[in-house]
């Protein structure tokens, strides 16, 4: 099975892997086809197995036994990327430029009770949807400058978050 595989926060800050490296590990650990895209922890992989929970954990667990901290990792597959962007509530929208468009994968589900009830503060012309495990950004003035953040969101809906571009999203899809 193909599966696109997000890792969380990596080389921001003093978490540091090289992309070769990183494959090295994954090639080690029996994953297949193993690519990377950016330096931002994408990568695209094979594997047997059809469980993505088994699969992140031990993807942790190897991280950070071969580079000494934590790093989390959310795993869809090839046909559920292409769901998440065949199902972008803001793709149709006339005035919406899709350089500002970002895609937030979620490592579970959110309570719908909580997601109905979710309060955050924006700029009036920022725009988000929950959609299951994914939200969709539109952010004309730049991810940087957004309180619509990873770690707003994984306070909120208690879960482990990270967000691509909507560039890098098509990419992952288009590698895959």
């Amino acid at each position: 099975m193909k599966y696109i595989v997000l890792l969380r926060g990596i080389n921001v800050g003093g978490k540091r892997i090289k992309m070769a490296h990183l494959r090295e590990v994954l090639e080690s650990m029996g994953f297949q086809d193993v690519k990377t895209y950016l330096q931002s922890g994408n990568v695209i992989l094979t594997h047997d197995s059809t469980d993505k929970i088994n699969i992140a954990g031990e993807i942790e667990k190897e991280l950070s036994q071969k580079f000494g901290f934590s790093v989390n990792i959310i795993i869809r597959t090839k046909d559920e990327l292409e769901s998440i962007i065949n199902n972008n509530p803001f793709i149709k929208v006339s005035d919406i430029e899709l350089d500002k468009l970002h895609v937030t994968f979620l490592y579970d589900e959110p309570n719908k009770k909580t997601v109905s009830s979710l309060n955050i503060n924006k700029e009036d012309n920022e725009k988000f949807g929950i959609n299951g495990r994914e939200i969709y950004l539109y952010l004309p003035n730049g991810y940087a400058r957004t309180k619509l953040n990873n770690n707003i969101f994984e306070k909120k809906l208690n879960t482990i978050a990270t967000t691509r571009n909507w560039k890098t999203t098509n990419k992952l899809l288009e590698l895959s």
